[in-house]
Formats: structure tokens, sequence, C-alpha cells
């Protein structure tokens, strides 16, 4: 079973996070094996991406979803994942070209030094002209290093937008996606990955807490192999079995898409009645498959004309009953 354990160190200003996604990320990409497989790299790599996104979603106090992406130059366009505030997760993948053996972040998306990683907040409830918020940084270090995990790239990502210092621990592979998550606690506030005045007021704070930085380090002596093989009790027991650690009540995440018929039918209304038909002439239907979830939606010539006809009775002024 997914799950996701959260838990303070007592007395001391370092929180924790630990994910183990198994049923749900064998769902993902049991599904997208029906179509066409990923590389093993990139499988690996939604699945690390998958991790750390519940992580950070389970991390925030938002209404809407958070949505990881890290895009490039290299064989792999694009990668997403997109986590709910109920920790429901889905991901994707644009492969453009040859994944070589064994590649890592910068042979994947950051071969000519462009790739960029991307935090998307956006809210259920938007207010009128309220826009997502999102941050960016690119996939390289202070030094113009190409970094080469995910976990790097994140890390570096939450020291620049909320101004804390975080250790993540990321693995992944056909049968579980599993993340550590150590942070020190914000000054005052919460964290909020939207930056502003409450990671201003975090900034003083970077490397001085001995305390975190104690915890830190032995979060990174956790391999990938233990992350993977190891449950969550025994993990937390070898890593901190010195610390007085209060666990709280474990949560579920899943795996679960929001596409829909009638998102889809949208989409087509965008594309246009010219260019819907022409698909319809040449095929004989309309096939769309969610990219997430490979779920396939068809459209025949009736479909098509009951879109667009209901399309002309929705526009006002048009002489046809409302």
């Amino acid at each position: 079973m997914s799950e996701l354990h959260k838990f303070l160190f007592q007395g001391l200003p370092v929180r924790g996070m630990l994910v183990r996604l198994t049923e749900g990320w064998k769902e993902v990409l049991k599904r997208r094996a029906s179509r066409e497989d990923y590389p093993a790299e990139v499988r690996q790599l939604l699945g690390e991406m998958a991790a750390a996104g519940v992580l950070m979603q389970s991390n925030i106090k938002f209404n809407g979803a958070l949505v990881l992406q890290v895009m490039g130059d290299g064989p792999v366009k694009l990668a997403v994942a997109e986590v709910q505030p109920d920790l429901a997760f889905r991901t994707t993948a644009k492969v453009v070209g040859e994944v070589p053996p064994g590649a890592q972040l910068e042979a994947m998306l950051n071969v000519h030094g462009k790739g960029r990683c991307a935090i998307t907040l956006d809210p259920k409830d938007k207010l009128p002209g309220q826009q997502p918020y999102q941050g960016v940084v690119p996939l390289h270090g202070d030094q113009r290093e190409p970094l080469q995990k995910l976990s790097e790239v994140l890390e570096h990502y939450m020291l620049q937008s909320e101004q804390l210092d975080t250790r993540l621990v990321l693995a992944a592979n056909d049968e579980i996606a599993a993340g550590l998550l150590i942070q020190r606690l914000p000054i005052k506030g919460e964290g909020n990955l939207e930056g502003g005045a409450a990671a201003e007021r975090n900034e003083d704070g970077i490397g001085q807490s001995e305390d975190f930085n104690r915890i830190s380090m032995l979060a990174a002596t956790l391999t990938a192999e233990e992350l993977l093989n190891l449950d969550a009790d025994t993990i937390l027991r070898r890593l901190f079995w010195e610390e007085q650690v209060q666990r709280f009540e474990p949560q579920q995440p899943r795996f679960a898409c929001s596409c829909s018929r009638e998102r889809v039918g949208q989409m087509l209304k965008g594309l246009g009645r010219e260019e819907v038909d022409s698909v319809l002439a040449e095929r004989g239907d309309v096939e769309i498959g969610c990219e997430f979830c490979g779920l396939l939606y068809h459209f025949d010539a009736v479909d098509v004309g009951e879109l667009f006809t209901a399309q002309v009775q929705q526009q006002p002024g048009n002489g046809t009953v409302q």
C-alpha cells in the first residue's frame, strides 16, 4: 500500500517526510506499457518525480495542483508529475530521441545547458485574474556545474525559493517510487514554495542549524537500495534511532487522472470544426489518448456533430434557443 509518513524531531527545528508509492506507481507503468513503454531511465526519472511531487505537495497548505516539470534540449523533451491536494498523482513524459543507457539528467534533458525545472502551484478556486504561481531553476548549480540528480535540482530549488535547508533522497524502479525529505523548519510562518517575505525571514538560518546538519547527514547515508527495499518503520529506526521522532498518521497517495470525455470535447472544439472534420474524413473517427493515463476517447461523426451543434446553440445573439 502506498504511504506517506510525516514526522518531527521533538525539540528540534527539523521536520521530515517519507513516501513509498507502490500500487499507484505500478498502475502508472502498466497503463503506459499498454501503449508504448518508456526507457528504463525515463521510468526512473518519472518515479522520482512522482515521489518528490507528493513530498512537496504534502509540505504545503495549498488547495490546488502542484505540477513538477523538467524540460530541456535532450532526448527527453519534457517530464511532468502532477499531484493534487489529496495526494492523487499522475505522470507523463515526451521522449523525442534515443535515451543513452544509464543516462542521468544532463544526458536526458540538459545536453546543451538549456534544461529547466519548474514547479507550478495552480489553485483550484482561482480569483478573477489570478494566475498560477511558477518558480523555475536551471539544471545546474551555483558554479554552473550540471546537476545529474533530480534530488540535487530540487534541493537547489527549495534553497532558492523557500530559503530553507533541505535534504532529499529519491529512488524508483518498476515496483516502487520512494523519497525521503528532511527540512529545517521555517523560522517564522510556514514555507509554501511561494517565496516572498516568509522566505526572506528564513534566509539568515541557511546552513546555521547544527540539528538540521546532523540529521541531514544521517539521511544522506540512506542508499537507493535501502529506500526501495526497506519499509518505513525500518528506515526511520535505522537512521534516527538516537533521536526523538514524533510521527503522525500515515496518508495514502494514489494514482488518479483528471481527464474526461468532456475535457477532450472542449479540446476538440478549440481545434475548430474544419480541423476536426478533416480528421474524420481521413480516419472515419477521432481518437484522442490521454498522455497521463492512456485512456482512449473516440468521437465519430455523430459525436462531433453534437459537439459543434451544442457550441452554436450556446452562442448568444444567433437566434437559437438558449
